[in-house]
């Protein structure tokens, strides 16, 4: 019977432990934020009058108390006007097993009429966050709902937790650049990724497979894959360019280094 019994409770131990280490892979207590360029990156397209650097810097930091608040650790891979490079972003997110990144952006064209929301997203454990950001963002916001969208970005292809990329309207366009220079509207955008963070459904964690898989669920929202596609005359990313050697059948495209 003694026997029986230190078998029975060594059995409990191990289902325990089992299901500690189980919730603490998905149990996310971390938020890394990572306000978009800064420093000599300016962001957006050559004459574009609102810096993006600033106004992703000024969301993000109004983003973290509201997230601290919840109870949440958050890390801000910048907290002042500089430049941080993509790897630099990318590991401080895998530095934290238990988080989610999330990037904040603004988009740019170089057609004025361009306007609405869009959020990004690559590993397919990613998507219910994206969509759940990206609700309650356009919910909140008077720009059109441009979907939610997967695509290889360095910062969203290389991160090992779930990881979205949200562009909060486009700086080139009059109304949302009137927008975003109002503290009540950033502080509105602020609040609004942090109840999509906060209302967000469980999250698996990150497999093997995780990029290959096409099934993709987002939800209600508008969903285009893009992994493969590049738009033109819509700037999402604004590092410098790499454009490689054309071969004899086909012409290579110009990638950013976002999406290497």
């Amino acid at each position: 019977m003694s026997a029986c019994f230190k078998r029975y409770v060594v059995c409990c131990f191990a289902v325990a432990t089992l299901t500690a280490t189980a919730s603490g892979q998905t149990r996310y207590t971390t938020i890394v934020v990572d306000p978009g360029h800064g420093g000599f990156d300016r962001g957006g397209i050559p004459g574009q009058q609102v810096p993006e650097k600033m106004m992703t810097l000024d969301v993000s930091l109004r983003l973290k108390p509201l997230l601290e608040k919840a109870g949440y650790k958050v890390v801000l891979t910048r907290d002042t006007d500089v430049f941080v490079p993509l790897g630099t972003r990318v590991a401080m997110a895998n530095s934290y097993p238990n988080a989610i990144f999330v990037c904040i952006h603004f988009n740019s064209a170089t057609r004025s009429g361009a306007n609405g929301i869009e959020t990004y997203f690559y590993s397919t454990e990613s998507a219910p966050l994206a969509a759940s950001i990206h609700s309650a963002v356009v919910g909140g916001a008077p720009s059109e709902n441009r979907g939610v969208r997967r695509r290889g970005y360095f910062v969203l292809r290389k991160t090992t937790v779930p990881a979205v990329l949200v562009e909060c309207g486009f700086l080139t366009n009059p109304a949302e650049a009137q927008y975003a220079q109002t503290n009540v509207y950033r502080q509105q955008l602020a609040q609004e990724i942090a109840r999509g963070i906060l209302n967000r459904p469980a999250l698996a964690t990150r497999t093997t497979y995780t990029n290959r898989s096409s099934r993709v669920d987002v939800g209600l929202q508008p969903f285009l894959d893009q992994r493969f596609v590049r738009e033109s005359g819509t700037h999402h990313r604004r590092h410098k360019t790499s454009t490689k050697k054309k071969s004899s059948s086909t012409e290579k495209k110009k990638v950013s280094s976002e999406e290497q």
